[in-house]
């Protein structure tokens, strides 16, 4: 049963995340509950899925591939803060290159969060789970997070193709020429600079968020996140 379930569990997940890329089934959605509206049950089902599918893997039987060691577990604390705030403040953000974001508003001189990636969910989910497969090697959870980390990848490729094809060439050059898609690579590059501090509601709810995970990791997944 442990098996069938993680199966279940986890063909369910993926198979929820294809909604975001069938544009005429989202468009449908949003159309009938909002742009809000559709955010907001899309975020509740998913996350649903998500905690089934980790609770899944976690009764799936022991398979050990590798084991951990003592450093895996500084590097995803390292990892997480990153993580979380990608995740806050890449969501619903004035962003038209990415499937959370939203396109009214968008400035190209001053990108927001693209400056930054213009993925920051995809790459928020990519680091989470690629430093979780470091720090879990029995067989449930290097599929778990194997695949979550291969969906992201994939999934930037997807999304980025499909963004440049609607808006065509020239205007996707003239609309990226201060972003990129590595985190930072804008910034490193000379291409973008921040030009005010951060969001405060969502630096607040990134703090909120990271405090949070951590503190609740150990009664909910049932793992310390202590090093």
């Amino acid at each position: 049963m442990g098996w069938l379930e993680f199966a279940v569990a986890l063909i369910l997940f993926m198979g929820s995340h294809r909604i975001p890329a069938m544009a005429g089934l989202k468009d449908r959605l949003e159309g009938a509950l909002g742009r809000r509206g559709y955010v907001i049950v899309f975020s509740v089902i998913s996350t649903a899925l998500l905690f089934w599918v980790i609770f899944a893997a976690g009764r799936a039987p022991y398979v050990g591939l590798w084991d951990q060691a003592g450093w895996h577990r500084w590097f995803v604390n390292v990892v997480m803060p990153l993580v979380v705030a990608l995740a806050a403040f890449g969501t619903s953000a004035v962003n038209p290159f990415a499937f959370e974001g939203r396109a009214e508003g968008f400035d190209p001189q001053q990108p927001g969060i693209a400056g930054v990636t213009r993925q920051p969910l995809l790459w928020a989910l990519a680091l989470w789970s690629g430093a979780h497969l470091l720090a879990n090697g029995d067989l449930a959870h290097v599929i778990l997070f194997g695949l979550f980390l291969g969906f992201s990848v994939l999934g930037m490729t997807i999304v980025e193709r499909r963004r440049k094809a609607a808006m065509g060439r020239a205007e996707w050059d003239a609309a990226t020429v201060r972003t990129g898609l590595f985190p930072f690579a804008a910034l490193i590059a000379g291409r973008w600079r921040p030009l005010g501090g951060p969001n405060l509601v969502r630096l607040v709810l990134c703090v909120l968020a990271w405090a949070m995970i951590w503190y609740l990791h150990q009664p909910v997944i049932g793992v310390s996140p202590t090093p």
